[in-house]
């Protein structure tokens, strides 16, 4: 029987903003070389790292108890919440960050977006430390407004697995978001239900988790409507689809679908 993978824990943000016909949502373009859904389009995310753990001095508005709490996690929840929004830095260039007195910094200068431009360069390098900068900016992560939305496993079957937590957040106002040109190679805004639409005419392409939650917010019609909606569930499913093999074709099952069995899940 062949191993099974250990999922890695996972974090990923869904970032809103309201426009002229209804909110849009930030999408990336996986490079075509990538290894991994190469193409698809995505929300900025990643794997959680050894060193978004301990990192409560660098945060503001949320503790790791009250992190793990809400994840339903014994410890080390906070972890998930920095992790989301350095991925968004690097990926997106997206900095949500406050000073140490919660007041929220947007970097609208020249100065300072050249500044945090060359700081995203050094981290992607792997040439400085993202909570170091975090630390020698005199900034914080601002929690305050990352709200938790949905939690998928990745199925037993293909040769990566992620253990994901989704959160939804509002974009930083004034600043612009672009792709890294490494691992994405576009970034656009996109209406939750245009996405959806042009994946069905096989235009967009999308994985099923990243079809399945826009599909659970496209409904709405403002960003703070789908942040209240985050806001407002208790208990949030952990979603493990299952892959299987149909006459020759290959179905994904959920929770629900004839056929699916728990047995089937890790």
């Amino acid at each position: 029987m062949a191993e099974v993978l250990i999922p890695r824990p996972a974090a990923t943000v869904l970032t809103l903003r309201d426009g002229s016909n209804g909110y849009e949502i930030l999408m990336l373009q996986r490079n075509l070389r990538s290894d991994f859904v190469g193409g698809a389009h995505v929300f900025p995310g990643g794997g959680v790292d050894d060193t978004d753990a301990d990192t409560e001095r660098l945060v503001f508005g949320l503790s790791d108890v009250a992190a793990s709490r809400r994840l339903e996690l014994k410890s080390g929840g906070l972890a998930y919440y920095v992790a989301c929004l350095r991925e968004l830095f690097e990926e997106a260039g997206l900095l949500i960050a406050c000073d140490a007195e919660g007041v929220a910094v947007n970097f609208t200068e020249p100065l300072d977006v050249q500044r945090m431009a060359a700081h995203r360069r050094a981290v992607n390098a792997k040439e400085l430390d993202f909570l170091a900068m975090m630390s020698d900016e005199g900034l914080r992560l601002d929690l305050r407004g990352l709200e938790y939305v949905a939690h998928w496993i990745t199925p037993v079957g293909p040769p990566r697995r992620y253990d994901t937590r989704f959160f939804v957040a509002l974009a930083p106002e004034g600043q612009v978001a672009t792709h890294d040109a490494g691992e994405t190679v576009a970034d656009l805004w996109i209406r939750p239900l245009d996405a959806l639409v042009a994946h069905e005419r096989g235009e967009f392409e999308m994985i099923f988790p990243t079809i399945r939650n826009l599909q659970a917010i496209a409904h709405f019609s403002s960003a703070r409507d789908v942040l209240d909606y985050a806001r407002s569930l208790d208990a949030i499913p952990c979603v493990e689809p299952q892959i299987v093999n149909r006459d020759g074709a290959i179905a994904i099952l959920t929770p629900g679908d004839e056929g699916f069995t728990a047995e089937g899940s890790s």
